[in-house]
């Protein structure tokens, strides 16, 4: 299996490089094409409805049982944010797809799968608000009648940086004063958490693993705040952290956070702060970005976390962004939220992902079942 990713990873990433390199087209935008490959057009079933919707001028697929609920007994929901490291990605994707059928089946739920604006055209914080807006929407009592959905039964959920934004949101939403529902519970599924830090032992121990190398998730964030590639330089260094943004490397410190058994045999060093004569990326303003707890939801002080919902957290073995789950996974529990914690030993970023033909792994079904088993019983 993993062999199979090496292979899908190399035939992947190889091109993108040659046409950066030689000027022919943006990294990303190779890489946007190849996205493409993996679309489809969601159309109804005799058990699913599917609706294209525009929630506050963003783009929607709602997911729901062909069958009218009883008004005795309103539905569940999902919100459900795609990955791709704010860059690609899309709800349309037939993983995307498949995940969302066998929850409405599975669950008798509606699923509400957001297409929100990419980087690099719409940097941070614009694909957060994307979200943020569609969520606020969604949540309003007459929309949740409209869908016939229970408002105290309803989970916000997503993949890689859609796991990111899934998290972010709902901490902002606690301290929204005009929120009245909020989420039963939130599925972060090997999630991005943190920018402050990128040299945790799962980033150096999976520099090089496929399907996410060090190199490309660094990317990934740089594109998110900004097309400087300065920036993406300073952060490959891991000296992109600032005065001001140093006050909160306290949150990612992965020597207090992570478990042994993940801390292998990396001794812990701080990031590098730049001197503010120095030319670093704070000179830009960037560090605003970096340090917002909407771009890095590890980055919220304890009394922020305690009263966030119940909580699935998958994390892989084989994954630069391993640590950032574990130490969300501890803080969570420290602040008396209701964790559940899935790790495979086996696994990969974006493993999930692998549930189509000539794709079709296992683990991706594993995966699957596991986390919808625990909507099933939590939600």
């Amino acid at each position: 299996m993993e062999n199979n990713a090496h292979r899908l990873f190399l035939q992947n990433s190889q091109p993108c490089d040659f046409c950066e390199l030689v000027g022919l087209q943006h990294y990303m935008g190779v890489m946007y094409l190849i996205t493409l490959i993996e679309k489809v057009v969601p159309l109804s079933d005799e058990q699913v409805l599917v609706i294209e919707e525009s929630f506050e001028g963003v783009d929607v697929l709602v997911y729901q049982p062909q069958h009218k609920a009883d008004a005795s007994d309103l539905r569940r929901a999902v919100v459900y944010l795609h990955g791709g490291g704010w860059c690609l990605g899309s709800a349309r994707m037939s993983p995307y797809d498949l995940l969302a059928r066998k929850i409405v089946k599975e669950l008798n739920a509606v699923v509400l799968s957001v297409d929100y604006r990419l980087a690099p055209p719409h940097h941070f914080p614009e694909p957060y608000e994307d979200v943020y807006r569609v969520v606020k929407r969604f949540l309003q009592k007459e929309i949740l009648a409209q869908y016939s959905v229970h408002p105290g039964r309803i989970a916000v959920s997503g993949d890689s940086a859609g796991g990111n934004l899934a998290a972010a949101v709902t901490q902002q939403l606690l301290n929204d004063p005009e929120q009245q529902v909020y989420f039963k519970a939130q599925g972060l599924l090997y999630p991005v958490m943190q920018a402050l830090d990128l040299k945790t032992p799962s980033y150096q121990q999976n520099q090089d693993m496929p399907l996410l190398p060090r190199t490309l998730m660094v990317r990934f964030w740089s594109q998110y705040f900004t097309s400087d590639k300065k920036l993406f330089k300073e952060m490959m260094a891991n000296t992109h952290n600032s005065p001001e943004s140093s006050t909160l490397l306290k949150f990612v410190n992965w020597s207090a956070f992570l478990p042994e058994r993940y801390q292998n045999q990396y001794n812990y060093s701080a990031p590098v702060v730049m001197q503010a004569d120095g030319k670093a990326v704070h000179k830009r303003g960037q560090w605003r970005s970096i340090a917002d707890p909407r771009a890095s939801p590890l980055l919220v002080p304890d009394s922020a976390l305690h009263a966030l919902p119940k909580t699935y957290v998958l994390t892989c073995e084989f994954d630069v962004l391993r640590d950032d789950g574990v130490m969300y996974v501890t803080r969570l529990r420290t602040a008396g939220v209701d964790v559940t914690h899935q790790h495979y030993e086996g696994g990969f970023h974006g493993a999930m992902m692998f549930t189509v033909w000539p794709t079709d792994f296992l683990i991706a079904h594993l995966m699957t079942d596991n986390f919808v088993s625990w909507l099933q019983l939590n939600l």
